[in-house]
């Protein structure tokens, strides 16, 4: 695996020498395709009224958890736009090719935008899924990624585990919820755009549980007729960072390039881009624009709920903790 991706970060540079441009490689998380799609194209037409140079802006997407995997073993990527902060840890201690401090670089602890999880279901929701304990009954069919390869399944996992606390008072109770919610998941798929593609398109499964975002393009693509969207009554802070991998751009001399670009994130442009494919923005004066978007919905933080992702990770999802014990049952 470690040499495909070798392979393909030599194909991008050998295309970017031959073609004259300067490129930049986005290795990001699975659901943000349209999003990047449309923001490069934006930073592209913006970079190009004061600079001459053809600009070039390449992504690869996957798992979060397999993303920083590559880039660790390495895949040459100028920035990381992950699904949580975990993975850019991983990729600071792992390939030390980013500051520990990266947090500290851009607003908003380096998260342009925000999101949070939500049920996909088919159209008239027959089982009348209504909020996080609908989906522990049995019959239930719940379609969730792998939380040891998605970013976005750890958030699906720790959103279900905060309801329950926050619902049922203590650890014990979240882990027995959190249980029989896996008991009722048929298949784990390794990133969050498999799980949608199974539920979508494969037809498996009774709810999908997903990036808001990525729950209303499902919306959009295929119809109001086929799934609606059901917003529980509490859910996670869902916050995807971004990060400048330093060695790799002081190798390629597009270190000024890819300042440029994250910052490009924070603009009123690129936050309206965000919240017309459904993330949530940080700039106040574009977030009361879309105020009407995004349901309101009692939202609490990894911080505030789990200690922060170190600990999150090393109690949860860590080779031989509770997610492993619980799936492993």
């Amino acid at each position: 695996m470690k040499n495909v991706y070798l392979w393909v970060v030599a194909s991008l540079l050998y295309v970017s020498v031959v073609s004259g441009e300067t490129g930049l490689l986005n290795v990001s998380y699975d659901p943000t395709r349209e999003l990047y799609q449309k923001i490069n194209a934006a930073f592209i037409e913006h970079h190009s009224k004061s600079n001459s140079e053809k600009l070039s802006i390449k992504m690869s997407h996957g798992g979060s958890g397999k993303q920083a995997r590559a880039v660790i073993d390495g895949l040459e990527a100028d920035i990381v736009t992950l699904a949580l902060a975990y993975d850019i840890d991983e990729i600071a201690k792992g390939g030390k090719n980013i500051d520990q401090e990266w947090q500290l670089e851009f607003p908003y602890n380096s998260t342009p935008f925000t999101s949070t999880i939500v049920f996909l279901v088919r159209k008239g929701n027959h089982k009348q899924l209504k909020d996080w304990d609908d989906l522990v009954k049995p019959g239930v069919s719940v379609i969730t990624p792998n939380p040891k390869t998605s970013g976005g399944a750890r958030w699906n996992y720790l959103a279900a585990w905060g309801y329950a606390k926050k619902k049922y008072g203590s650890d014990q109770k979240a882990l027995e919820f959190v249980k029989a919610l896996f008991k009722n998941v048929p298949v784990l798929d390794a990133g969050a755009r498999g799980a949608t593609t199974t539920f979508v398109q494969r037809g498996l499964g009774d709810v999908l549980l997903a990036w808001e975002n990525e729950a209303y393009l499902s919306l959009n693509e295929i119809g109001k007729d086929y799934v609606e969207i059901v917003v529980p009554s509490i859910s996670i802070l869902a916050e995807p960072p971004v990060a400048i991998v330093d060695a790799i751009v002081k190798k390629h001399g597009t270190e000024k390039l890819a300042h440029e670009y994250v910052s490009f994130f924070y603009t009123p442009q690129a936050q309206e881009i965000g919240a017309q494919n459904y993330y949530r923005p940080q700039l106040k004066e574009v977030a009361g624009k879309y105020k009407n978007t995004f349901t309101k919905v009692e939202l609490f933080s990894i911080d505030d709920e789990f200690g922060g992702w170190q600990k999150a990770h090393q109690v949860h999802f860590a080779d031989g903790g509770t997610f492993d014990k619980i799936y492993q049952q």
